[in-house]
């Protein structure tokens, strides 16, 4: 039986990949992402069929086991070329102080006339829109006044908070018939509340609690710069001169203006502390010794047996007036004494200036020179 004729085998020639030009080394295409504004949906079948694989495998930039420094190089080089590109778009740190500004800058400025209409409404109607508007027409002014006073406390934001809280508390104190433009009266607000807010928070022990404190707190050290530049030497007197306080108020604000504060528990820098503490080395106390505690309390109770047998010598009216008054807490008044015993506020009173007499009298002579200084009335 005759074969058939073999058939010969078809050969296909692949053309080698193009060359890469020589212009300058490959970039990664780049393709722009949806804008801020686009919406995603879904593909529709011609955008499906240009993202569909080709055929062509994937290249491999491993390096091989036989391959050469060259090939190690150049696949290095591919790798970096399809990372992406760093854009050019930066991050930016967040100034809340700004971010503050470009919110209140929203609010628009008021006139005269809308100013004093929206007050009048607020001031007669009580009408919680108008005052927002006064408030936020106003912000402006409170940053303003707080950088004045950014030299004496840095973080700025905590004094517009408090020249705000100032601001609306002039917007409920405002007289708009008074014929005074809102802001300059809101401005005494602004500053009260940020001036109070300094001198509570400038040190951990609160400074300014009386009027001269307050007054030596802002004025003593621009005082001092101005007697300097005229010539004068500063000292204390000349000082309390000037401000009118006392020298030893004086001595103090500089004291505490100029040191920093110390924790007790602090530890001690001398090389033979041993752990201690600064309230280790404090003074204690001339009430808190062990010696003065037991000679009070020992006093305590013979003054309060010789009280007793004071008031045994007592009777009527002055006995009532011992008792009631001089030893009861609360103790009657002397207008409760007169009543009850048919006499005038000033005829009890002197009864009890007699009767105090008799008791320091009496005392005296029990116990002697101390009864004078236990009852304030050491000479």
């Amino acid at each position: 039986m005759a074969r058939p004729p073999r058939r010969k085998r078809a050969t296909v020639k692949v053309a080698p990949p193009p060359e890469p030009a020589a212009e300058g080394p490959l970039k990664p295409e780049v393709v722009e992402g949806p804008g801020e504004g686009d919406e995603l949906g879904e593909p529709d079948a011609a955008e499906l069929a240009q993202a569909e694989p080709a055929d062509t495998p994937i290249p491999s930039f491993a390096e091989d086991e036989g391959a050469g420094e060259g090939d190690a190089e150049e696949s290095g080089r591919i790798a970096a070329l399809l990372r992406p590109e760093p854009t050019a778009r930066s991050l930016v740190r967040h100034d809340p102080l700004q971010a503050y500004m470009s919110e209140i800058r929203r609010y628009p400025l008021l006139s005269r006339e809308e100013e004093h209409l929206l007050a009048v409404a607020f001031a007669s109607r009580g009408d919680l829109e108008a005052a927002r508007q006064l408030v936020t027409a106003n912000l402006r002014l409170v940053v303003k006044i707080a950088h004045e006073y950014q030299r004496a406390y840095k973080n700025l934001l905590d004094l517009i908070q408090e020249g705000n809280i100032g601001l609306m508390q002039a917007v409920k104190k405002y007289d708009p018939y008074r014929g005074v433009k809102f802001s300059s009266y809101a401005a005494w607000w602004i500053r009260a509340y940020v001036l109070k807010f300094i001198l509570n928070n400038w040190r951990l022990v609160k400074i300014g609690t009386t009027q001269a404190q307050r007054k030596l707190f802002f004025n003593l050290r621009k005082e001092k710069e101005r007697l300097e530049i005229l010539g004068f030497e500063v000292e204390p007197k000349l000082l309390a001169e000037r401000l009118e306080v006392t020298e030893q108020e004086v001595r103090e604000m500089e004291q505490r203006l100029g040191s920093p504060e110390v924790s007790l528990d602090a530890p001690l820098k001398s090389d033979e502390s041993e752990g201690r503490t600064f309230m280790d080395v404090m003074p204690g106390a001339e009430r808190s010794r062990p010696d003065n505690e037991v000679e009070g309390t020992e006093f305590s109770a013979l003054l309060r047996q010789k009280l007793e047998a004071f008031a045994t010598t007592l009777e009527g009216r002055e006995a009532t007036i011992f008792r009631e008054r001089l030893l009861s807490d609360p103790p009657l008044t002397l207008q409760e004494i007169g009543e009850r015993y048919g006499i005038s506020r000033e005829r009890a009173r002197q009864l009890e200036k007699r009767l105090l007499e008799r008791v320091r009298s009496y005392l005296k002579r029990e116990l002697g020179d101390t009864v004078d200084i236990m009852l304030g009335r050491e000479d």
